[in-house]
């Protein structure tokens, strides 16, 4: 299908779609609760597509993840819901995740002294005033928070997020794990963007007998 569909693309276009996928990663992976505030959730997503995660998981027990869809432009179609904490955090543990609550506690890391190649992680962030749950303190393997030399003691969840993901992805990507999405997975998330992408995917594919 991906062979086919390609006919109906120009090259240019299939070329920006397969260097994105290289560059996209589920290694590292975001875990958003209860974020409320629509121009947050918006920022959220895109600090995502612009570092190459592939992946950002929500948790709505208290309000809905809304993010402005004109400002997303369709990138959060890679948000994937649960139903509680603790559901969010079983599916990751049994995917082989590191749970990782940014916020600053006992023993905690910064961005340059985490171990990014000790396993994938999954970074969680909490509501805009109260943070993290107990729930994700209590299950966290690890704590990262971003040092503070000035007045103001914590930064916009947005703000953390963007730099926290710029600084570790960029480690990531720098060191020797396999970081980049299997290639196996590649080629289904490629279909799934040439179908967004090719007009009237769906009966060209049926009309090639797929």
């Amino acid at each position: 299908m991906i062979e086919y569909l390609s006919g109906f693309m120009l090259p240019g276009r299939e070329k920006v779609l397969r260097e994105t996928l290289a560059n996209r990663t589920r290694y590292m992976t975001i875990c958003l609760e209860n974020t409320y505030h629509p121009q947050n959730a918006s920022a959220l997503v895109r600090n995502c597509e612009a570092f190459g995660i592939q992946d950002i998981h929500t948790v709505e027990t208290v309000c809905r993840f809304t993010p402005n869809a004109n400002i997303v432009r369709g990138t959060d179609k890679w948000v994937r819901k649960h139903p509680d904490t603790p559901s969010l955090v079983g599916d990751l543990r049994a995917r082989g995740y590191r749970i990782v609550a940014t916020s600053p506690h006992a023993d905690d890391r910064t961005p340059e002294t985490f171990d990014v190649e000790a396993g994938p992680f999954a970074l969680f962030f909490g509501t805009e005033h109260a943070g993290i749950s107990e729930e994700v303190v209590a299950a966290a393997d690890e704590f990262v928070r971003i040092p503070m030399c000035g007045f103001v003691e914590s930064l916009n969840v947005s703000a953390s997020a963007a730099i926290l993901l710029y600084l570790l992805s960029s480690r990531l990507r720098a060191s020797g794990v396999p970081w980049r999405i299997p290639e196996t997975e590649r080629d289904e998330i490629l279909l799934r963007w040439m179908r967004s992408t090719v007009r009237d995917s769906e009966r060209i594919l049926r009309r090639g007998g797929f």
